[in-house]
């Protein structure tokens, strides 16, 4: 993986807001159960609390901080009831006062910020009336900037923890959502990543490090015991990204799924979340993959998640997904008795809903489950509670308050995220950015030129506060003609376009702000089409054929759109992307077309041109084309054909020329007699090697030592400072049937001021980054000649790979 270099420079954050170690309420720790206890205490082991109940806590094991938390869980547990037990395998524990233990609420959400979404976990009120709400995962990875991912989710948790502090929040986070966008149409594209895998675990890994690592705790041995700034979780397991297309729904649908597909692109991102982001939590998902729920499917839980990847933490099923497997999928005509033991023997640990509460006692009565698969359960959730400091307090945040919410320097960097999430898709004649000299009056117009809560998508909170388009217009440019023309993104209000069409021929440049919001896009709602809604584009249209100056046309979507009359239209001179750009988007957009920054995003998806959709079911999970179905392929890594605009596309105010110090290596390596050739499907009348493949599990330590490193020179030989993303690809062997066209194996963002150039350095492990999944589902390092790729074709080099038999 590259080594990545930092554009973003912040400054150290002084906290000054002292927190009390005794509040009157708080939602995570909740005591109300006892008369006894008149105030809530901001962590379980203390003794103060414990008198308050009529307890002695130096009898209690589990909060003897000398002893490991996983003696400290079995105690805790070994003290609990069947009853009591079951009670704390809810979303909403009921707690046990007998024990001291309170009841928790593990419910709340941080995607793009401190969240109110859930139960009753994280509220805002007068003390607390918003949190920062920085641009959705779809913007932030557009800006491939992996120091900003982070800085980012270090910055949200502070949130958290200071609201937590002022019994406002919880410290269990079910975010991110880390699903990979396998098909345009996807209503959730907004909350994740992208559609490529590999991108999609790096995010995800980071954003999880930003959100859980205590500074100085990074590399503690034991990873059991690693202290938590908040707990994350990596959702939702594994192939799900059906939501609601033409009424077929997440909670019905059985994805067939060919393992070749699950391992390279469905699970991969999870694997990495967990491997590289040691996340606390991974969260499995509504449907069924290949008739077996995902959320009762041993193999993918307990096997794979728990025992292969090694999850130091727990399992949570999505809301209700255990009632789902009962009422909807009717899985082997189960009772709930039954559907609660698949689940918990599956290795499910935590039931987001009332089946375990409601049923799991039953079950262990009825010898459905046994009660230790109950205690292994709760184990794996205490021990996580005690690592975010649930029970022992965190007292390196103690001293975190009112004034870390909500910050100048929270503020600028949900700006400085909107900038680098902007993504310039055409820019003709060079008219961005606009010059205030001939510029002296700009028509704003379009369903979302004064846009606020569209902005900041969905699982957001309430902001700090809005900087629209128009409000940051006006901050730029003393004449802003505001229309107010379409009523929603539909444009289907009836009336006419007078206004826009009026103030275009007026002003001396015209900007549209259209595209779509989540009444199209949505959780729970799949598109239909690839278009602007209603009759946006005829709106659009009608403007810029009247406009007196150039026209811009900004997008606010998270999924692509066949904009392909908006980009041969000689009117419309420049087209923005903004993805959903959060509470500060507005600034974000002025900025980047009024020349106070220099876009750098990059698509983090494919664009497709309309007609995509007719051509493949999006209930089929098939990544590679299917000529029997005449089926085309899916993302970059399968679609060959022409699209609006292609994964990675991004323009700039500058020009950058990268050149590659290309390295001269080639890899021969021996075999023993253990280590078996493996067979490769090759295209007809190709050269097949002698030894098409070998197991990398097979290669075993013979793996460290291949290895390769070269650098890339970045030049902007432009007159304008800027950020490149330098991507790497890697291209298989040819011939290899179902290989992929490429895939990225590694990217980096760099700054470069104009006239100069700057070099970064790549590495990367044969064995981890030229990996090939065949149809069986082996992975394989296979022999011929790979293909190194970078950026746009600016540079290439093979690494050929033969194995001595």
């Amino acid at each position: 993986m590259a080594r990545l270099h930092s554009i973003l420079f912040l400054s150290v954050l002084c906290y000054v807001a002292t927190a009390k170690k005794i509040l009157l309420s708080t939602p995570r720790m909740d005591d109300s159960q006892s008369s006894h206890v008149t105030q809530t205490y901001t962590y379980v082991c203390h003794p103060s609390r414990f008198n308050d109940l009529g307890l002695n806590m130096e009898y209690f094991g589990y909060c003897n901080k000398s002893l490991p938390f996983e003696v400290r869980a079995k105690d805790l547990v070994d003290r609990l009831s069947l009853t009591e037990k079951v009670g704390q395998l809810g979303d909403q524990a009921n707690g046990v006062p007998r024990v001291g233990l309170p009841k928790y609420y593990w419910w709340s959400e941080a995607l793009h910020g401190v969240s109110d979404f859930g139960d009753t976990a994280t509220f805002f009120n007068a003390t607390i009336p918003g949190a920062t709400s920085f641009p959705t995962p779809i913007s932030m990875v557009s800006s491939f900037n992996v120091t900003l991912w982070k800085t980012i989710g270090q910055v949200v948790s502070t949130e958290a923890r200071a609201m937590n502090n002022l019994g406002q929040a919880g410290l269990t986070y079910w975010s991110p959502n880390m699903n990979v966008v396998r098909d345009p149409r996807w209503g959730r594209a907004l909350e994740t990543p992208g559609e490529d895998p590999f991108v999609v675990g790096t995010y995800a890994s980071t954003y999880v490090r930003g959100l859980q690592d205590v500074e100085g705790t990074e590399n503690t041995t034991d990873l059991n015991s690693r202290p938590l700034k908040v707990a994350a979780c990596c959702k939702h397991y594994a192939a799900y990204d059906v939501d609601n297309w033409f009424g077929i729904k997440r909670e019905g649908i059985d994805v067939s799924v060919r393992e070749q597909d699950m391992l390279e692109t469905f699970v991969k991102p999870f694997e990495m979340c967990i491997n590289d982001g040691d996340v606390s939590s991974v969260m499995c998902s509504y449907n069924r993959i290949n008739g077996i729920p995902a959320c009762a499917d041993r193999r993918l839980l307990l096997d794979t998640i728990r025992k292969e990847w090694n999850l130091h933490g727990y399992i949570v099923s999505d809301c209700d997904s255990i009632e789902v497997m009962y009422k909807n999928h009717k899985w082997l005509n189960d009772t709930p008795e039954a559907a609660v033991a698949q689940a918990l023997k599956a290795g499910l640990d935590l039931d987001c809903g009332a089946y375990y509460t409601k049923y799991g006692g039953n079950a262990v009565v009825q010898g459905k489950v046994r009660e230790a698969d109950v205690d292994k359960a709760l184990k794996n959730l205490y021990v996580v509670l005690m690592r975010v400091g649930f029970f022992d307090g965190s007292p390196q945040f103690e001293s975190l308050g009112k004034a870390d919410i909500c910050s100048e320097g929270h503020r600028n960097l949900a700006i400085e995220a909107a900038r680098q999430g902007m993504v310039l898709l055409k820019n003709d004649d060079a008219v961005l950015p606009l010059n205030g000299q001939d510029i002296k009056s700009i028509a704003l117009v379009g369903p979302h030129a004064n846009v606020t809560t569209t902005m900041i998508g969905n699982y957001h909170g309430i902001p700090c506060g809005y900087t629209s388009p128009l409000d940051a217009f006006k901050q730029s440019i003393g004449n802003v003609l505001y229309a107010i023309d379409c009523a929603d993104v539909s444009c289907n209000n009836g009336s006419s376009f007078s206004p826009a069409i009026q103030a275009a021929k007026d002003a001396d440049a015209t900007v549209i702000v259209a595209g779509l919001d989540l009444t199209v896009e949505a959780e729970q709602l799949d598109r239909e089409d690839l278009l602007l809604p209603g009759n946006q584009t005829q709106f659009i249209n009608q403007v810029a054929s009247a406009s007196k100056g150039p026209v811009v046309l900004v997008i606010i979507s998270a999924g692509g759109v066949d904009i392909s009359f908006a980009k041969a239209n000689p009117n419309i001179k420049a087209i923005l992307w903004t993805g959903y750009p959060g509470e500060q988007g507005g600034h974000g957009i002025a900025d980047v077309i009024f020349g106070k920054y220099n876009p750098g995003g990059r698509l983090p998806l494919t664009w497709y041109e309309k007609d995509y959709v007719d051509l493949i079911p999006m209930t089929s999970l098939q990544l590679r084309p299917l000529d029997s179905l005449n089926y085309p392929g899916r993302t970059y890594k399968f679609f060959n054909g022409s699209t609006v605009y292609p994964f990675g596309y991004g323009l700039s105010y500058t020009t950058f020329g990268l050149s590659l110090t290309a390295p001269n290596i080639a890899f021969d390596i021996p075999l023993n007699k253990f280590q078996k050739c493996r067979d490769l499907n090759y295209t007809e009348g190709a050269s097949k090697p002698s030894c098409p493949g070998v197991l990398i599990d097979d290669l075993g330590h013979q793996c460290d030592s291949l290895t390769v490193g070269f650098d890339v020179e970045v030049a902007n030989v432009g007159e304008k400072d800027g950020s490149e993303v330098v991507f790497v690809y890697w291209s298989p062997p040819r011939s290899i049937v179902d290989a992929p066209i490429k895939q990225i194996i590694a990217f980096s963002k760099v700054f470069v001021a104009a006239g100069e150039s700057t070099s970064t350095h790549f590495d990367f492990n044969v064995c981890k980054s030229l990996e090939l999944v065949d149809y069986k589902g082996y992975k394989l390092l296979a022999s011929g000649v790979h293909k190194i790729i970078v950026g746009n074709n600016d540079g290439s080099f093979q690494v050929p790979i033969n194995f001595q038999t």
